[in-house]
């Protein structure tokens, strides 16, 4: 047969592909999809260029002669012993002195000063650090001398020398009662302790000194220093002390500058404790001192306060009260030799004295004492005879001597005369919010 192959259906092969093509769109117009014919011709010849401009850029890219540089190869640095200082005069003792190695550990750190002597120190965990363990002194050299390993071997070893500063003025501050007594370790206060930091020099920035000064106690308790002068801060809490709370104090002011070339000379530190409370009440209305115990009346003591009245000796006006607020016991002497010349009035005078006295317990500064003067036993109770002194009786002074503790408050009521003042052991007259403001660190 000749001509167009025929379908088993009897149809022409290109009419038969009509009406299936025919058949396809009109599925596709009825389901919204219209098809669009690529033809085989086109699709080739799109492959084609597009293999050809590949084929281009890679021979573009051949000819160029680029080729591709390889990354530039990094090396770790050497590892190396870091000595701070590295030299020099004048340094801190205080300041940042150590070794430091910046791979692999250290090995030996040595340092001496300029006698030979082996100056201790301490290792990070890593040893990959090294500080002396205790602050270096003034005025001295040191030599300092390290050597360190890494994986791959030794590191260079480091040696460095320096010199700390030398201070225009030294200052130490000294850790008291009100009474100037050394407070010690282990000791046994009253509830009105005062702690004293007495330093040997006047201090020009108080704020600075104040910084080094810490105050911890247990259970703890709020309080603040007070500047008294230049040498004298004060510290107390806003209320007596809870008996058996544990206190320590510190001044860790060496190496500090305290102002003007002046620097702390050493550390001082002390602790104490609280002992049980002590409180007398002695009232001029009634002329009996009672005294407390853990807030028990235990003693009625009659006495004999100050006479009243002023006298000026030499410009200076002498008070003859026993003048109002609250004291502490800041002392005690058996026997006491009593002169009226150390508060300015002369010995032969008519009111001048010189003598002794017994079972006598200080609680001012100016020299007011709770004393046995068994003269004025007729007194004791009834009038007002003394210089401001508290006369008793003498089993009653003696026993008052031997109850008392250093701090126990004494506080006198209704005399006369001008309210006791800070200088003179009047810490607690002093209301709080004014206390405050005697500290150089208040806003």
């Amino acid at each position: 047969m000749s001509g167009r192959p025929r379908r088993s259906d009897g149809l022409p092969g290109v009419q038969y592909q009509q009406i299936q093509d025919q058949q396809n769109q009109d599925e596709a117009r009825r389901r919204g999809i219209r098809r669009r014919r690529i033809p085989l011709r086109a699709t080739r010849t799109g492959l084609v260029l597009s293999l050809a401009f590949v084929a281009a850029l890679l021979a573009a890219c051949s000819s160029s002669g680029f080729t591709p540089k390889a990354a530039p190869k990094t090396s770790s640095p050497a590892p190396v012993i870091t000595v701070t200082p590295n030299g020099g005069q004048n340094v801190d003792p205080l300041g940042k002195i150590q070794v430091t190695a910046s791979q692999g550990q250290l090995t030996s750190v040595t340092m001496t000063n300029e006698d030979g002597k082996a100056i201790d120190g301490i290792f990070t965990p890593d040893r990959t650090a090294w500080k002396p363990s205790s602050p270096l002194g003034y005025d001295h050299t040191y030599t300092l001398t390290a050597q360190g390993l890494t994986l791959t071997g030794p590191i260079a070893p480091a040696k460095a020398t320096f010199t700390t500063l030398t201070p225009g003025n030294q200052t130490k501050a000294y850790l008291t009662t009100t009474g100037s007594a050394p407070i010690g370790n282990g000791g046994t206060f009253g509830v009105g302790m005062v702690i004293v930091a007495h330093f040997d020099e006047s201090i020009p920035d108080r704020a600075a000194a104040e910084r080094h000064l810490t105050v911890t106690t247990d259970p703890p308790v709020q309080g603040s220093w007070y500047w008294v002068d230049d040498q004298n801060a004060h510290w107390r809490p806003e209320k007596y002390w809870t008996p058996g709370t544990k206190v320590k104090v510190a001044a860790n002011i060496y190496g500090a500058q305290l102002g003007d070339g002046l620097y702390g000379q050493v550390d001082s530190n002390a602790s104490f404790t609280i002992g049980p409370s002590h409180v007398s009440i002695a009232d001029d209305n009634t002329k009996q001192v009672q005294v407390f115990e853990n807030g028990k009346l235990i003693r009625t003591m009659p006495t004999s306060m100050g006479m009243g009245g002023t006298q000026v000796v030499n410009g200076k006006t002498i008070y003859f009260w026993t003048m109002p607020g609250t004291y502490t016991v800041m002392g005690r002497g058996n026997p006491v030799i009593m002169d009226s010349s150390t508060f300015g009035l002369p010995v032969n005078s008519r009111l001048g004295y010189k003598e002794a006295i017994s079972w006598a317990t200080q609680i001012s500064g100016d020299g007011i004492y709770l004393h046995e003067l068994d003269t004025t036993v007729w007194a004791q109770g009834n009038t007002d005879t003394s210089h401001g002194c508290l006369n008793l009786n003498q089993t009653n002074a003696q026993w008052f001597y031997n109850f008392s503790l250093l701090g126990d408050p004494v506080e006198i009521h209704n005399t006369g005369g001008p309210a006791l003042q800070v200088w003179d052991n009047g810490d607690w007259t002093l209301p709080w919010d004014q206390w405050l403001k005697g500290s150089a660190l208040s806003s």
